[in-house]
């Protein structure tokens, strides 16, 4: 399988007008990134935050060459009825490009208390609404679980063609078994890249008896600069911005450097069966950011 690389959406993006907006995905689209992903979230320490399906939904029509994936969106925090209703629209809108990565979050458990679910139960709510959204954007009529949701008769019409693919993050066992039973595959983070391989066996091996079109994707900051020292400082100052911890938490799973040192790092997980990289990169300036993410699909022959 071609290997697709993917590109954060970049932090000063919604600052620019229409139609620079439009100038900026198209040069990304012309350095051959295969897609824009974004993050998910309500009210992240501070209340800062974005809705992924409303940023890929705005960016959709800019630019018909990019896909788009949420990576990744905190289900529990939605009702399913209504996730399934954007996820539908969006698909519409965008036939064909949409990826949907699930999380369960926790990085602030603040956030998920705010919108009145117990941080306990994310992980089972995250269950019941992943089971129930893909069963409504199959075409079924759903009812809710019992334990979450109460509903009778839930129906989303039309659905999507072609299907929307789901892949499920997180690091932990039970992210890997969601993944199998109710995935598309792993959407990994911050592991090494013996972890990826024993994940995505894990996940498949929970999944043989799903007729899946597997598909594994591995996510990461990554530091770009000329050497490895100034590509370190402009990572971890955006990492420890954003979510408030010390870097040294994350650094042992944050490539940097120019592009092949960025490659080199990267491979491993390519070999061990990543067909997707979600690259958030951080560097001196956009386009140095983009002309290194570029390269570095090249180098791995995507």
């Amino acid at each position: 399988m071609t290997l697709r690389v993917g590109l954060s959406t970049p932090w000063d993006f919604w600052d620019l007008g229409p139609d620079e907006r439009r100038a900026r995905l198209g040069q990304i689209a012309d350095a051959g990134i295969d897609h824009m992903y974004t993050a998910d979230h309500i009210s992240f320490f501070d209340g800062s935050g974005m809705d992924s399906l409303v940023h890929l939904a705005s960016m959709s029509g800019l630019e018909p060459r990019l896909g788009l994936q949420a990576g990744v969106y905190l289900l529990a925090l939605r009702h399913p009825m209504v996730a399934a209703r954007q996820i539908a629209s969006l698909a519409q809108a965008a036939p064909g490009r949409v990826t949907i990565g699930v999380g369960v979050g926790g990085e602030d458990r603040h956030e998920i208390e705010v919108c009145e679910v117990d941080p306990r139960t994310r992980g089972r709510r995250t269950d019941a609404a992943l089971f129930i959204v893909r069963s409504l954007l199959a075409g079924q009529t759903v009812d809710g679980d019992g334990e979450f949701f109460a509903f009778t008769g839930g129906k989303i019409r039309p659905r999507p063609e072609p299907s929307v693919p789901f892949l499920v993050g997180g690091r932990s066992d039970a992210a890997l078994d969601r993944a199998g039973r109710l995935g598309d595959g792993w959407l990994a983070a911050w592991c090494s890249a013996r972890r990826f391989q024993e994940g995505t066996a894990a996940v498949e091996e929970i999944g043989v008896d799903r007729n899946v079109d597997w598909q594994h994707a591995l996510q990461l900051w990554v530091g770009v600069g000329t050497n490895p020292s100034d590509a370190r400082t402009h990572v971890a100052d955006a990492m420890q911005n954003f979510y408030k911890l010390s870097f040294d938490l994350f650094e042992r799973y944050t490539p940097v450097g120019n592009a092949q040192q960025i490659a080199e790092f990267l491979a491993p997980y390519v070999r061990a069966g990543a067909t997707t990289l979600n690259l958030a990169p951080c560097g001196p300036d956009r386009e140095t950011e983009l002309g290194t993410i570029a390269e570095v699909k090249k180098l791995l022959g995507g």
